[in-house]
């Protein structure tokens, strides 16, 4: 019987096992997840923080009894160290485990910035239901927040401590809110739309220090120095794969990934949010942090783990992996798709009505359209996305769309579901 070992308890690694089970009645299946509570979703955890939902609202299944229904053998307990050609897995308590094959699904952990401080009594971060906790034992109504970091996760945080009531301050290295995923003018728009909700945002500045005590004292790169109740750091994550340093696992960013989701370890799979695999827009490896490609790589990874313990070939592949990022910040929806900023000599063209808070900025490849920004075009997020992901030949269209970026409902239709052109004269004629 074969033992298949999933390490990582989060939505990759709950996907895969239930999809292994499916394949196979017969083979053993063990989880390892390194927290003491049921499997659940981080993304949950703002609205944990609002109170729309409490901790059972996180979990990922609701049956107490899902995984023993499902003869899945759950285990808490932390890896250190992998070594593929023995098979086995070693745990920091001494004890080792054997597999068969073997999926990373470790997801990542939050960087933890070289601040003098950083690791004071009231600074948290904000990724797991224990963090979840003292947040909220501390961000109660009034009390004086500064977080630190407004990339993707850190809007997120924003929403539910602003449903808080709390004093939120905001300070983003970056000269810009969500770097990562807008340009200036849009992330500049995100910004004045926060500030005009109450948030206060410091954009191109550094937290230097935070003195300990009650209440914080945190200095900033700007010369004002803030007392604080409570600094959660925001500050971005990275792939939790540093147990795989000495493994023979080939790790870049990530794990890096084939398409079937192998590394070159025969046997041994990565998905989630640790996983490196191919973009095809950009032509490059990428980790792509969202919970949609995490389960689809997660279904993609079990299937050819059943294959390669029955010794047939790989029975599915990884289409592509595509940046896709769509924001609720304060209740201003912006999205990214693809490759955004685009690369040397692709032709740009963007429209910006600060007025009405909409911004569209669509970058082509020749006649292809590989990524684009998006603020208050909620109304287009769903084309965006199918034009980036699908790689749509726009023929014509792509000369429409430089002249009014507007007519992305259009360009989808006449060039992707082969409906033709059927404004202007070409619809006079029929």
């Amino acid at each position: 019987m074969t033992h298949h070992v999933i390490l990582g308890a989060g939505p990759a690694g709950v996907i895969a096992a239930e999809t292994i089970r499916k394949l196979s009645a017969q083979d053993s299946i063990t989880v390892i997840g390194d927290e003491p509570e049921p499997s659940y979703s981080r993304m949950a955890i703002p609205y944990l923080l609002m109170g729309n939902i409490d901790e059972r609202g996180t979990y990922l299944r609701k049956s107490p009894t899902h995984f023993e229904d499902l003869k899945i053998k759950v285990l808490q307990a932390r890896v250190q160290s992998v070594q593929s050609a023995a098979k086995t897995i070693a745990f920091t308590s001494g004890e080792t485990l054997a597999y068969d094959t073997l999926l990373i699904a470790t997801g990542s952990h939050p960087v933890s910035p070289p601040i003098p401080g950083i690791q004071s009594e009231g600074v948290h971060t904000c990724w797991t239901l224990a963090d979840a906790r003292a947040i909220a034992e501390r961000a109660m109504p009034g009390a004086r927040v500064l977080q630190l970091g407004a990339g993707f996760i850190g809007c997120i945080i924003m929403e539910a401590l602003t449903a808080r009531g709390v004093h939120l301050s905001v300070v983003e290295m970056g000269d810009r809110m969500v770097p990562r995923m807008m340009g200036p003018t849009a992330g500049g728009m995100i910004r004045d739309w926060c500030e005009s909700k109450g948030v206060e945002v410091f954009t191109g500045t550094r937290v230097e220090s935070i003195e300990p005590g009650t209440p914080l004292n945190v200095k900033l790169s700007n010369g004002t120095t803030m007392q604080a109740d409570l600094v959660i750091s925001a500050a971005g994550v990275r792939p939790a794969i540093g147990f795989l340093e000495h493994s023979g696992i080939t790790c870049l960013l990530g794990v890096l990934t084939d398409e079937h989701l192998q590394t070159n370890v025969p046997g041994v799979f990565a998905a989630g949010d640790c996983a490196e695999a191919f973009d095809k827009v950009s032509g490059k490896t990428m980790v792509s942090a969202i919970q949609p490609n995490a389960a689809e790589q997660a279904r993609i990874a079990a299937a050819n783990m059943v294959a390669f313990a029955q010794g047939r070939p790989a029975q599915a592949d990884l289409n592509g992996v595509t940046q896709i990022n769509v924001l609720d910040t304060l209740g201003l929806i912006s999205a990214s798709f693809g490759d955004w900023q685009g690369t040397p000599g692709c032709d740009h063209v963007e429209l910006t009505d600060k007025a009405s808070g909409r911004h569209l900025s669509l970058r082509f490849q020749d006649d292809v359209m590989v990524g684009c920004n998006a603020v208050g075009w909620t109304e287009h997020i769903g084309v965006m996305r199918g034009l980036v992901e699908g790689q749509i030949k726009l023929g014509a269209w792509k000369d429409k769309l430089m002249q009014d970026p507007t007519r992305l409902v259009e360009a989808y239709q006449a060039s992707a579901l082969g409906q033709g052109d059927w404004s202007g004269a070409d619809a006079r004629k029929r």
